[in-house]
């Protein structure tokens, strides 16, 4: 696995063989070492054209990017990301229309008590409600955003968050992880929103899956540089049977995950990974790779011990960061999707 470059390459590969896009390189070294939001928007922005949207052919590029950039600092790659999904939706949609030299959010959560609605007057679409876990509401230029048309559709918008109808309160952010990416509350009264496919059409899309995939390669860039700081421990002091154990059972893990992400890559660019088979296709990924970041995160702990934790900063919000970000996996509901997939329609 040495021979590889899972563990000592500074970039995250997928691929099995062959030389790593030549994007790899550059994009992770030119990654900013501030974790402030508004450098690394400006990074985003400008880097956001150069990276392949997934189904064009460059799926696994696209992927290794963000796994790189997370492997470098999991906050750059939860600004980036949402950042080069909205742009991808945008395409997908045909639409490419928005404010020149925008930052993107993307932000389609619901939650209990508040809803966003939408409704169309002789001057176009206009947004009034509440949308819970808006990530970085207060920090980007312009938002996609789902909101119900009706009792039963949602459709997706794009916004500006310099819309005097638009605010976004994030003081109850205050994780130990991520604390960079302040999560808000966002309220809307008449914000004007320009509509980005029909009613439905966000979930519908192939697209929806693949990003969802494009997150899991997130899990996985964080989930290697966690690993490799236990690699990095057997250069100072020879590694015992358990040491060997925790490497052994991660190398397996992270090497499964990274042939899945790139297969999925595979199946994404051959046009197999649509409607149902993209669905069960995105499930099963995040599934896979989650319960790897799951397994790093606990033998990194058992390997180490309190060390790293309490005297290694860098190691210590990579652990609180990814811990946090991996809860966007619902774990066991998730598994129980997962199996729903499974079984034959007519079964259920």
């Amino acid at each position: 696995m040495v021979q590889d470059g899972l563990w000592h390459d500074d970039v995250v590969r997928l691929a099995e063989e062959g030389e790593p896009s030549d994007l790899l390189g550059p994009i992770g070294a030119s990654v900013p070492t501030t974790r402030r939001t508004q450098p690394l928007l400006t990074w985003a922005q400008d880097l956001g054209y150069s990276i392949p949207d997934p189904g064009a052919g460059g799926t696994r590029v696209r992927w290794e990017v963000l796994a790189t950039v997370a492997a470098r600092d999991l906050v750059a790659a939860r600004v980036l990301e949402p950042h080069l999904d909205a742009l991808a939706i945008l395409r997908e949609a045909g639409d490419v229309e928005g404010p020149a030299g925008a930052t993107w959010g993307v932000w389609a959560a619901e939650g209990p008590g508040v809803r966003l609605e939408a409704s169309q007057d002789d001057d176009g679409w206009v947004l009034d409600g509440v949308k819970p876990w808006c990530s970085l509401a207060g920090d980007v230029s312009a938002g996609l955003v789902t909101a119900w048309v009706d009792e039963r559709r949602r459709g997706l918008f794009a916004v500006g968050t310099r819309d005097p109808g638009f605010s976004a309160d994030a003081s109850a952010w205050r994780p130990s992880g991520l604390a960079e990416v302040a999560t808000a509350t966002v309220a809307m009264r008449g914000v004007a929103a320009r509509p980005v496919g029909g009613p439905g059409w966000y979930l519908a899309r192939p697209g929806f899956a693949w990003g969802g995939i494009g997150v899991a390669a997130v899990w996985f860039g964080a989930s290697v540089a966690l690993a490799r700081r236990l690699l990095l421990e057997t250069t100072r002091r020879a590694p015992d049977h358990i040491a060997l154990l925790h490497l052994g059972e991660l190398d397996a893990r992270l090497t499964a995950a990274r042939v899945l992400l790139a297969h999925a890559a595979q199946l994404v660019d051959a046009g197999r990974a649509e409607g149902a088979a993209g669905a069960h296709l995105a499930a099963r990924v995040r599934h896979v790779v989650a319960d790897a970041a799951e397994e790093v995160l606990t033998r990194t702990a058992h390997g180490l011990g309190p060390g790293p934790l309490s005297q290694e900063p860098e190691h210590a919000w990579r652990v609180a960061d990814l811990s946090l970000y991996l809860r966007q996996h619902h774990a066991e509901r998730d598994a129980v999707a997962l199996g729903r997939m499974v079984v034959p329609a007519r079964s259920r």
